[in-house]
């Protein structure tokens, strides 16, 4: 049975990140015959960026407007307005790598940071024309949802997503089986595009709890929206997976906690792991940039699958 974490009937906050994106992914594969094909376009695409036989179309920045669909059963779950808005001012200083911690990227490390030039804004006009907070509230009586996608549909005690080309959907609510979190890659279905992410591990107000309590499980699955995957690879605690990043050290497996660096796996010393890259595991506080060839992903991401989303300046 999955691990709940259950203390009556409330999960208690995890201790340790996990993200079932991967899981979603598999899912998607078995049951969407169009999305192997949608993902290998992708791919194709991404692989061509890193090679350098196709160059980033994308100039400037892209501004991506978020709907944030608040779902709760009962009280400090419905997370305030102030709450939403520090996570997506995190987002944007995360994105922008004007982090101020990203000064502890290691000196080996500090010219491969890069400025993503993607930054968020809640969205001001909804589906229908209207003006809006960009945010939606609705209450539940699911106590915690697990990964398959059921809090993205109003008829199973969700919210339905607004349109997946004009809105970075983002459902934040309680989560089942310790998750943190969870993303739905480029080239999956529309109806449930978008992102997931547990109250308490969401912005850094409000019900947001230690040790993920400064916004960064959102920039790691919003990272995955954006065809990110994680640094080590996904294969267990072996050297033989792939980020598709030349410039991401190969490691072994995902780190937790606030790592000492350097930590050394797979003969990647001396500097060893990234793992202060937002797409391993470790705590917030130990998680600080996104790479140059991260950032070329995302470029072909734009260019691609999110084309919908224009460089159209700052938000």
């Amino acid at each position: 049975m999955p691990d709940t974490q259950t203390t009556g009937s409330a999960p208690r906050p995890p201790g340790r990140r996990l993200c079932a994106t991967m899981d979603v992914h598999r899912r998607l594969l078995d049951t969407h015959p169009a999305y192997a094909a949608a993902r290998a376009a992708v791919e194709n695409r991404a692989f061509a960026y890193e090679r350098g036989a196709e160059r980033a179309a994308r100039t400037g920045v892209t501004c991506v407007p978020v709907v944030v669909h608040v779902v709760y059963q009962a009280g400090a779950q419905n997370i305030g307005n102030a709450q939403i808005a520090s996570q997506i001012n995190v987002l944007n200083q995360d994105f922008r790598k004007r982090n101020a911690d990203v000064v502890q990227v290691p000196a080996v490390w500090k010219p491969l940071a890069a400025d993503a030039r993607v930054e968020f804004r809640l969205a001001s006009v909804d589906p229908t024309g209207q003006p809006t907070t960009g945010i939606t509230r609705t209450q539940t009586q699911v106590t915690a949802f697990p990964a398959d996608d059921s809090v993205k549909f109003t008829a199973q005690g969700g919210h339905d997503a607004w349109p997946a080309d004009r809105y970075l959907n983002v459902w934040v609510c309680q989560l089942g089986d310790s998750l943190l979190g969870y993303a739905q890659f480029p080239g999956g279905p529309a109806a449930t595009d978008g992102v997931v992410i547990l109250h308490s591990a969401f912005g850094t107000s409000g019900t947001a709890t230690p040790p993920f309590h400064l916004g960064r499980t959102a920039t790691h699955e919003v990272g995955h929206w954006l065809n990110l995957f994680h640094i080590w690879g996904d294969d267990g605690t072996g050297c033989s997976g792939s980020d598709f990043v030349a410039d991401t050290p190969n490691q072994g497996g995902p780190n937790f906690g606030e790592p000492a660096f350097p930590h050394v796996s797979c003969g990647n010393g001396p500097n060893g792991d990234m793992f202060m890259n937002y797409m391993d595991y470790v705590d917030d506080a130990a998680m600080f940039l996104f790479t140059q060839g991260q950032v070329t992903r995302v470029d072909a991401t734009f260019d691609g699958p999110r084309s919908s989303f224009p460089a159209a300046g700052p938000c």
